[in-house]
């Protein structure tokens, strides 16, 4: 009885030995099961906010594409509006050029008879009436030419050279005349609503 008491005594001591050097207690049952569960549940959790973050940055490329789209939209009305204005404009320039060469070919034609008058009377061999038909022409073409704002430079010899208004075609000497000074008119220069269109050309004193 002793012996098998003292059997038993030693069992119990190895048994302590091998469970302290094991690293202590034994864990209590069910704690391996309950990290089982535990994993099991974290993994859904984490895909489940995966989704969701997918879902928002795809939800946030969707608004972005739309708002591109909505500019883009917008700008090629907006060009589209400008080439039609820019269409318009053009078309109306070309008709306002149109009607102002109706106007002024319209107010050349007394001219235009009044010269065939003047050849007939040439063929004719009628002087008196073919210088007053000239007469009468060139009163006509001026008076037509200044209602659509054409006016001469006023250039006379013995006026100063300007050169905003006059072109020295050449220069010569004089003995009546300053150094600067308009000599001779070779062509009568024109404004054209206030503005240069044909410079007078002149011979000039040096």
């Amino acid at each position: 009885m002793t012996e098998k008491k003292h059997r038993d005594d030693e069992h119990r001591r190895r048994h302590a030995a091998r469970t302290e050097g094991d690293g202590g207690e034994a864990p209590p049952a069910g704690a391996a099961e309950t990290e089982k569960v535990d994993d099991r549940t974290a993994a859904p959790r984490a895909r489940s906010r995966g989704r969701g973050a997918t879902a928002a940055a795809e939800e946030e490329m969707a608004r972005l594409t739309a708002e591109r789209d909505d500019y883009l939209d917008h700008l090629r009305r907006l060009q589209a509006e400008f080439e039609n204005y820019r269409k318009r404009v053009r078309r109306e320039g070309e008709e306002l050029r149109l009607r102002a060469g109706e106007d002024v070919v319209e107010s050349l034609l007394p001219v235009v008879d009044n010269m065939g008058r003047a050849l007939d009377a040439a063929a004719s061999h009628e002087e008196g009436q073919l210088v007053a038909g000239l007469q009468l022409v060139a009163g006509q073409l001026n008076d037509a030419l200044a209602a659509h704002g054409l006016a001469e430079v006023p250039t006379a010899p013995g006026d100063p050279f300007d050169p905003t208004v006059h072109e020295a075609v050449m220069t010569q000497p004089s003995d009546d005349h300053d150094e600067g000074v308009v000599l001779q008119v070779l062509e009568r220069g024109y404004l054209l609503h206030g503005r240069l269109l044909r410079p007078a050309k002149v011979v000039v004193a040096r």
